[in-house]
């Protein structure tokens, strides 16, 4: 399969422009020999992300020139060179190199050849100069030999602020530790803030690990592979570390120099405070798309403009008028907000094009022969979405890589071509974006899933499951069923994560498979997550928006409908299911018109295949919501996903169906929510 990358390369150029900018700005604020940690990597990310994209479309002399940059500020990160004053000129000299590189590229011109190569000598010559008298150089954390004897390892681990939100989980990667010989641990919560301020989702610890026995390096990075851009990692032999200290202890330091050590000391210790990844403030918009917003903008003026002139002199014989204006203005504002949500949009090629490289790579590494097809690519979304759902993806398509597409031998064994197929779709229904990963591997295998999750006490031996049940346990956290683990998969993390990241975004995540058929994971999200169609509902004086993707269908109850379980609350039988019932007003407070599940009515909502029915006083029009944060504006509250405002000026709170679904085995017999705590 090969795809035209040419379509990228302008978007390439003008995220390496801003990442230079990047550069430059933090070079400028960088502190001589007291540097902050953190503004050094943002530095290195910028060049890092320069040196991968300039290799993947070609640019081969920007990736060479960009190589020696990235070792520098590795070096500098990592603690083994100063950051001097000498070093941040150079490395501003670079950066306005690189930029006069990538115009010339842009604009088919001749390169600068000897300014490239002079400046690339002197990167050259300061790494020469510093790596002969260096000692700590000698312990390269990239390196992957280990000194003679060594039967232990530092490892320092501090995860970034995000690391959960891409799919790991610190604890298990220390349990994978201790597989590999006898580990002492040593927390740092000195980043760990306030109760009020704790953010359950982001990671704010770090760990000083001492693993003893005959574990190797490449055991050690192994286990670390799939989280070595998330976190601050140093790992070296004890012996090594050792000899280090004592070569540094032998000379006592001057006072000058014992500043400097102290400085980096504190520079170490700042990088573990964890910092959460800027995200992009900015958005390319086609001018097409501009013009169009400013013609709507005309059309609104000149609406505005005839309805103040009807107002100056108003009487009865201009109602029709006014009727018209008014219907004009609706028209001119509903076309304006089109306008403006496509502003946001972009094609999901953006999001599919990391996986033909990883679909190669991982292919040619497991042994396994896979074609990717991709469909949809240019189906749009929002841009708030599209960044928030890559890393989702990435763990599907792990995933169906190493669990569910089988070894060429097993395929052929199985009467199925050696060449397995994965497939990314991406379409439009209804209101919003469907995204599918298909492989036509093994499928599930429904009895180990169902045995593992017995052993690991996620569910009870005696429970009978039906297959679709038992697909949904892949999705619960810490399961997996890998028998050994690799650098691919295995550590038990990630598909939860997935999840509630699909689930943040106001979508969800349907698995299907057949034994010997293959797999499908299905992510249903919003188109955007600015406007949102909604059920307005009333309970007591208090408005709801219910989203109407939840909504199966609203009912009114009749007495043989309801029952009460025992220890579980208010059911209620819609056709052959039993589902529970909870009382908004008893989740959120207030005084609603009616207590009699008789006189009031039901909502059905559903989530990830589960249903409940939301009992409210009375249904009220569907409208589009632009929905405002609550954590942003408020706090985070406990089944809201938002708010918004309404015509009248009034705030009505949105309903977090999900975050319902998941608290609704909490309902008592009365309807309400047990209070944790």
């Amino acid at each position: 399969m090969t795809i035209d990358m040419s379509q990228f390369l302008e978007t390439f150029y003008e995220e390496s422009f801003e990442g230079l900018e990047i550069m430059e700005t933090e070079l400028l604020a960088l502190d001589v020999g007291e540097a902050d940690s953190e503004t050094i990597n943002t530095i290195f990310r910028a060049a890092h992300s320069i040196k991968g994209g300039s290799g993947t479309f070609g640019l081969n002399a920007v990736a060479d020139f960009t190589h020696v940059m990235e070792t520098l500020l590795d070096e500098m990160r990592d603690g083994k060179r100063q950051v001097t004053e000498e070093a941040v000129n150079l490395l501003l000299t670079t950066v306005d190199v690189l930029r006069e590189m990538l115009t010339a590229l842009r604009e088919n011109t001749e390169l600068d050849s000897e300014r490239i190569k002079v400046t690339h000598d002197q990167l050259e010559e300061l790494l020469d100069s510093s790596s002969s008298s260096s000692t700590v150089q000698e312990t390269d954390n990239s390196s992957k030999d280990v000194p003679a004897g060594a039967q232990s390892w530092h490892i320092s681990f501090h995860p970034h602020v995000n690391l959960f939100k891409t799919g790991n989980d610190p604890v298990r990667i220390l349990r994978e530790l201790e597989t590999l010989g006898e580990l002492e641990v040593k927390m740092d919560s000195s980043a760990l803030p306030e109760f009020n301020n704790l953010d359950p989702e982001e990671s704010f610890l770090g760990w000083e690990l001492e693993l003893k026995g005959e574990a190797t390096r490449e055991a050690i990075d192994e286990v670390f592979a799939w989280v070595e851009d998330e976190c601050d990692l140093t790992i070296m032999a004890a012996e090594a570390e050792a000899e280090v200290i004592h070569a540094e202890a032998e000379p006592e330091p001057e006072p000058e120099e014992r500043s400097q050590t102290e400085g980096r000391s504190t520079a170490s210790t700042q990088s573990r405070k964890p910092k959460a990844a800027a995200e992009s403030t900015s958005i390319r918009v086609g001018i097409d798309k501009v013009d169009s917003v400013i013609n709507l903008v005309g059309e609104l003026v000149i609406t505005q403009s005839m309805l103040s002139t009807l107002g100056e002199s108003f009487d009865m014989s201009k109602v029709n008028s006014l009727i018209q204006g008014m219907e004009q203005l609706e028209l001119n504002t509903r076309q304006l907000q089109e306008q403006v949500m496509r502003m946001r949009m972009m094609p999901i090629n953006f999001a599919f094009q990391r996986f033909p490289r990883l679909v190669h790579d991982m292919s040619q590494k497991m042994g396994k022969n896979i074609e990717l097809k991709m469909t949809g690519e240019q189906t749009e979304l929002d841009k708030t979405v599209m960044e928030k759902i890559g890393d989702p993806l990435v763990h599907l398509v792990r995933n169906s890589l190493d669990h569910g597409i089988e070894s060429p031998e097993k395929r052929k064994e199985a009467g199925k071509p050696e060449t397995a197929t994965l497939r990314l779709n991406a379409y439009h229904q209804g209101g919003n974006i469907v995204i599918e990963v298909i492989d036509d591997g093994a499928g599930l295998n429904e009895e180990k899933i169902f045995a593992k999750a017995v052993e690991q006490g996620l569910v009870p031996a005696d429970i009978q499951l039906e297959p679709a049940r038992i697909h949904e346990l892949i999705l619960l956290p810490g399961f997996s069923t890998a028998d050994e683990v690799t650098d691919v998969s295995g550590r038990g993390v990630g598909m939860d994560v997935v999840v509630r990241n699909i689930r943040s975004l106001g979508g969800s995540l349907e698995v299907w498979s057949k034994p010997g058929h293959g797999s499908k994971f299905t992510i249903r999200l919003p188109l955007t997550l600015a406007i949102l169609d909604g059920q307005t509902v009333s309970v007591g004086e208090e408005d709801y928006i219910i989203p109407l993707i939840s909504i199966i269908e609203s009912i009114q109850l009749t007495s043989d409908m309801l029952n009460i379980v025992v220890g579980k609350g208010e059911t209620f039988k819609l056709r052959n299911e039993h589902l529970p019932i909870i009382r908004l007003h008893n989740v959120f407070g207030g005084s609603p018109n009616t207590t009699d599940l008789i006189e009031g009515l039901l909502v059905v909502v559903e989530s990830d295949g589960r249903k409940i029915g939301l009992f409210v006083d009375e249904l009220k029009g569907q409208q589009q919501v632009v929905i405002k944060s609550l954590e942003v504006n408020y706090k985070r509250i406990e089944g809201i996903s938002g708010a918004t405002i309404l015509g009248d000026g009034s705030v009505a709170l949105i309903v977090d169906i999900p975050g319902l679904i998941s608290l609704s085995n909490q309902v008592t017999a009365t309807g309400r929510l047990k209070k944790s705590a």
